[in-house]
């Protein structure tokens, strides 16, 4: 233990005033450098398989196509360009549970134990929700919507959709339901931290399940299929969000009879 100038003691181990920006920058540095080279490494190991990657991307629409009918590369470096922006695209989503570690690393030595048993469960759920997200877009969203959009193709039409083109469109759709499914980090944080309260969104339900069905319509194609799609998962989410903050609040009240709680102070 250190004595402060008034007498009383605090922990030894360093805090975030005892060490000089320099210290600071140099770990950032060496931590970017980290996930830099991790995003790399991943990305070397998923290159040689990038267009059995972009075939498995693209199956779903693939699928409905008209006989025949198949993919076209307008651009001269499509058939390059496309699956190498895929492969790195994908490398950062691979990587993402080694970004959030890193930056956990840097961040954590500055928070206290009540935070941190807070923002690590957050940080992880964030990133499992946002995986499920994409995979329920993939799964479930993609064969839907591209069996609507084939389906309604005027007659003497035929479909023949770009690559380059088909990756921004599911790599929007991705980021749209990703996003989406981090309602209920969202509604747990907002109750947490004191800016609203659980009665208080549930007295705004009728609001939010209109803003759900307004955020699907703003985010997905212009087809009733995926904004319903979309909205009907946010709107569960919150619920789900509005029970565990429930179950939060109940277990804060709890530990009301007995000693004082202890002063806590960093790690």
């Amino acid at each position: 233990m250190k004595p402060t100038p008034d007498g009383k003691t605090r922990p030894s181990a360093e805090t975030d005033t005892d060490r000089p920006i320099v210290s600071h920058l140099a770990e950032l540095r060496q931590r970017l450098l980290r996930i830099f080279i991790g995003i790399g490494a991943v990305f070397l190991a998923l290159f040689p398989f990038a267009n059995p990657i972009y075939n498995y991307l693209s199956a779903p629409l693939v699928a409905y196509l008209p006989q025949g009918s198949s993919m076209v590369a307008i651009e001269v470096a499509s058939p390059f360009l496309t699956p190498f922006k895929m492969t790195m695209l994908l490398a950062l989503v691979i990587s993402l549970p080694l970004i959030f570690h890193q930056l956990w690393g840097f961040v954590a030595p500055g928070l206290y134990r009540s935070e941190k048993r807070v923002a690590f469960p957050l940080l992880l759920s964030s990133t499992l929700l946002f995986y499920a997200g994409m995979a329920f877009a993939y799964f479930v969203v993609f064969p839907l919507m591209f069996a609507f959009f084939t389906g309604i193709a005027p007659q003497g039409v035929t479909v023949m959709t770009d690559i380059g083109r088909y990756l921004d469109f599911v790599v929007k759709i991705f980021i749209a339901f990703g996003i989406a499914f981090e309602v209920p980090v969202v509604t747990l944080v907002l109750v947490k931290a004191g800016t609203t309260t659980v009665e208080n969104l549930s007295r705004k339900r009728p609001y939010i399940i209109v803003g759900a069905f307004v955020v699907g319509m703003m985010l997905t194609p212009p087809d009733v299929i995926s904004q319903v799609l979309l909205a009907v998962p946010i709107w569960l989410l919150f619920e789900l969000g509005l029970l565990l903050a429930r179950l939060l609040e109940r277990g804060a009240e709890k530990p009301a009879s007995g000693a004082p709680p202890l002063n806590e102070g960093k790690p």
